[in-house]
C-alpha cells in the first residue's frame, strides 16, 4: 500500500507551485524533465512508504501558475524556496534531464538544501551551438503548430528502442502518458523552457566542488543524454556512483521503475541517510 498523498500550492516569488507530497521522514525532492510535470514520477509513489516525497510541477508546468522559466538558476531558486516553505531539512534532490540541470544548480548554489544528489538521464555540459539552434527552431514551430509538434518530435526519442524495450508490458501506456503530458503544457511555458535550457551554463567546473553523496543513473539506450554523459560526470563529481540501466532510454524511472526505486533506496542506505 502506498502512503496517501496531498497537494499543496505554495507561493514562490511570482508563481504558485503545485506540489504533491506523500510519506514521512527523509525528504526526497523529485524534479521532472522537459516538457513534462510531476506525473512523470508516478511509478515512484511506492517510495513514500520509506521517505517523504516532494514532487512539484515546476513554474509554468502542470498545475503551477505564473510565467515559464527564464533560466535554470530561477528553477533552482524556486526549488530551494519550496523546500523552505515546506519546512524540509536538507533533502535528497533527484532530477531527470531538465530536472537534473536544476538539481545541479541546487547542489552548487543552495548546498544547505541538499543532503544527497541523484542525477538521472542528464548532463553537466552546456548546449552546443547546434543544440541551441535546434531548440530555437522547435520553439518557433511550437508557436505556429502547438504542443503536438513537440510531442511528435520528442516521444519517439524519450524511450528505448531495442526489441525487448518495445515489447515491455505497458509500453503503449507509457507512450500515451508522455504524449498527454506534453500536450497539457502551455505553449508559452514550452517556449520559455526551451530558451532556459539553451542558455544554461556549463556546470562541469562547479560540480567538482559538490561534496554530498551522488548517484548517477542513465538508461543504456538513452538517445538524448547517452551513458557517456554520465560517465563524464562520474569523473567530475567527487562522491558519485554510476548505474547504467539496461533496456531503458531517457525516461529510466518510468521504463525501469523497479530497478530505479531499488537503486535509490540502496543508495540512501549506503549513504547512511536511510535504512535499507
Amino acid at each position: 500500500m502506498t502512503a496517501p498523498s496531498s497537494l499543496h500550492r505554495v507561493a514562490v516569488g511570482d508563481t504558485h507551485l503545485a506540489v504533491h507530497t506523500a510519506g514521512a521522514g527523509l525528504p526526497v525532492l523529485l524534479l521532472h524533465g522537459f516538457p513534462l510535470d510531476h506525473a512523470m514520477w508516478a511509478a515512484q509513489e511506492p517510495l513514500a512508504e520509506h521517505v517523504r516525497l516532494v514532487v512539484p510541477d515546476q513554474r509554468g508546468f502542470g498545475a503551477s501558475t505564473g510565467p515559464g522559466p527564464t533560466s535554470i538558476e530561477q528553477l533552482a531558486a524556486d526549488a530551494a524556496a519550496l523546500l523552505g516553505a515546506l519546512h524540509c531539512g536538507p533533502a535528497v534532490v533527484c532530477g531527470l534531464s531538465m530536472g537534473g540541470y536544476v538539481a545541479q544548480h541546487l547542489a552548487v548554489h543552495h548546498p544547505d538544501r541538499v543532503a544527497a544528489l541523484v542525477l538521472v538521464d542528464t548532463r553537466l555540459e552546456a548546449d552546443t551551438p547546434e543544440a541551441r539552434a535546434v531548440r530555437a527552431d522547435l520553439a518557433a514551430k511550437t508557436a505556429r503548430l502547438g504542443q503536438a509538434i513537440v510531442a511528435d518530435a520528442m516521444v519517439p526519442r524519450l524511450l528505448a528502442t531495442s526489441p525487448p524495450a518495445r515489447a515491455a508490458a505497458g509500453r503503449p501506456a507509457v507512450e500515451a502518458a508522455l504524449r498527454d503530458a506534453i500536450l497539457r503544457q502551455p505553449v508559452a511555458t514550452i517556449q520559455a523552457a526551451l530558451g532556459a535550457l539553451a542558455s544554461r551554463p556549463d556546470m562541469t567546473a562547479a560540480m567538482r566542488g559538490v561534496r554530498v553523496p551522488a548517484l548517477l543513473v542513465v538508461g543504456a539506450e538513452d538517445a538524448i543524454t547517452p551513458p557517456a554523459c554520465m560517465e563524464t560526470a562520474l569523473a567530475v563529481v567527487p562522491h558519485a556512483r554510476l548505474l547504467v540501466v539496461p533496456h531503458a532510454g531517457h525516461m529510466t524511472p518510468l521504463e525501469a521503475s523497479d530497478v530505479f526505486n531499488r537503486a535509490l533506496l540502496d543508495f540512501l542506505a549506503a549513504a547512511r541517510l536511510h535504512p535499507a
